[in-house]
């Protein structure tokens, strides 16, 4: 058991030169922010109550419509899993059925269970030279609508982890032709609005897309588990929407988590693009580095248009080691022990460096060095160049067959078998690697022998397998039948 406490430990940390390529999007800058003990209050007199407002967090959200040009903006303290959960529960009906891409963050299964829905997915494709997922195609969320005409909502992530985004404006339009509400999971987006002087992809919430949610603290400077939710002009059905939010919000909103969202906005507002001009020119010398390297390479802008990728966040670094042998997790550990660089996630066979507006020009050539380093030293090893290329995040492979909804399995009864020996049982877990909590498995799915091959590889790259009782993951709980 350690000796200090979370505190201590987090004060040492920040006294080290670790330089962090993740979130949250202030990247520890020292912005001017007074000692958060001195402002940290409830809703006393003058100002405001989050789940009443009619003073200045009213007025804070407002401002905050206009400048996204939504018809309604709220502030969210729980991160975008609170907006995920009220747009789902909001914009279905009990045990109705919701069109979702399978890529989807682990909360909107959430909220499927909570709604005891029908879930229909929707598979991205697989970009193979990466082995990353790609984009949503509109033709067959087209065909998915025809097939399930009793479809109550459709949710889409765009930008994926990776940064791919889908053609949500078309999406939108065969959604809003079948006469459902499009839900875009944005979490990752939030910079997109900023963006005055070009570079990066446009919002959901300008293609079309009635409920988009963002979170703020991923590539924006403000506190970790601040996000928005925003509402298109003229999209009526809200009513259930602010009904969830005043479930899933706290009761006791933080008045920091407040005010850094108000704050971070008025900043990127003033900043009219600036730092995202700057953070686009430090990305593209680390891209016309990586096109000199032999072994590591970097997901190009030249996909767009392929495999179902409408655009491409350039924010999102993919440095990819794929036909080399080495995986992910050997590149993370070794940018955190000999460069002290932290990267946000790593997969199978590459790593993901996420970067924000407020980067600083050392870490961009720490990581250029770094980089440049590595790809010499792997020069010198003897590669198992080989079968990895057979795994990778495509869903395509597992497309899932579902015995019973999510909720009917969370309720059955249930027996725990070796992973080994669960093929053809129903899942009553989930099973994900964190980040970014995609389920390869999902409760009230039937095992597939697939699936199981693809987990035993995460485990023997040492990723982190979550979503079962047994932290191991040898061992998985099934629906007893």
């Amino acid at each position: 058991m350690r000796n200090r406490t979370l505190l201590e430990e987090l004060k040492q940390y920040s006294g080290e030169d670790y330089y962090p390529f993740h979130m949250p999007g202030h990247k520890r800058n020292l912005f001017d922010f007074p000692n958060p003990f001195s402002v940290d209050i409830t809703e006393i007199e003058g100002f405001d109550n989050l789940h009443c407002p009619e003073g200045i967090l009213k007025d804070c959200m407002e401002y905050a419509s206009q400048v996204y040009q939504s018809g309604e903006t709220r502030f969210l303290v729980n991160g975008s899993t609170c907006g995920i959960l009220s747009a789902v529960c909001g914009l279905t009906g009990k045990k109705g059925r919701i069109l979702m891409s399978r890529n989807c963050h682990r909360s909107t299964y959430n909220g499927v269970f909570l709604n005891e829905l029908k879930s229909e997915y929707i598979y991205p494709q697989i970009i193979p030279e990466f082995g990353i997922q790609g984009g949503i195609l509109p033709e067959d969320v087209e065909k998915s609508l025809k097939k399930y005409p009793d479809i109550q909502a459709v949710l889409i992530v765009s930008p994926t982890y990776e940064g791919v985004v889908s053609n949500i404006s078309e999406i939108a339009r065969i959604v809003h032709r079948a006469g459902v509400p499009l839900i875009v999971d944005e979490a990752h987006g939030a910079h997109f609005p900023f963006a005055y002087q070009g570079g990066f992809p446009v919002s959901a919430l300008q293609l079309g897309a009635d409920v988009v949610i963002q979170s703020l603290h991923k590539t924006l400077p403000s506190f970790t588990q601040t996000a928005l939710l925003h509402i298109r002009r003229g999209f009526r059905d809200t009513e259930n929407i602010e009904k969830y939010l005043s479930i899933f919000q706290t009761s006791s909103p933080s008045y920091l988590f407040l005010s850094s969202i108000d704050r971070c906005i008025r900043m990127m507002v003033s900043d009219r693009g600036e730092h995202l001009k700057r953070l686009s020119e430090s990305i593209e010398e680390v891209k016309r580095l990586s096109k000199t390297f032999s072994h590591l390479r970097i997901l190009p802008e030249e996909l767009k248009g392929l495999y179902g990728i409408y655009d491409i966040d350039p924010s999102k670094l993919v440095i990819s080691l794929r036909g080399t042998g080495l995986s992910g997790k050997w590149l993370s550990d070794k940018l955190r022990c000999d460069y002290h660089l932290e990267m946000e996630m790593s997969g199978l066979d590459y790593v993901l460096a996420m970067t924000s507006p407020f980067d600083r020009e050392e870490g961009f050539q720490r990581l250029r060095a770094a980089l440049s380093d590595v790809d010499r030293e792997m020069e010198t090893r003897v590669f198992r160049r080989q079968p990895d290329d057979r795994f990778s995040d495509d869903l395509q492979d597992f497309q899932s067959e579902a015995a019973m909804s999510i909720y009917e399995a969370w309720n059955a009864e249930t027996e725990q078998v070796s992973l080994r020996e669960s093929e053809g049982k129903i899942s009553r877990e989930f099973v994900y690697i964190y980040p970014p909590g995609i389920p390869v498995i999902a409760p009230g799915e039937k095992i597939t022998g697939r699936a199981i091959e693809l987990i035993e590889t995460y485990k023997e790259k040492k990723l982190a397998v979550q979503g079962t009782s047994d932290r191991t993951a040898e061992k998985i709980l099934i629906v007893k039948i």
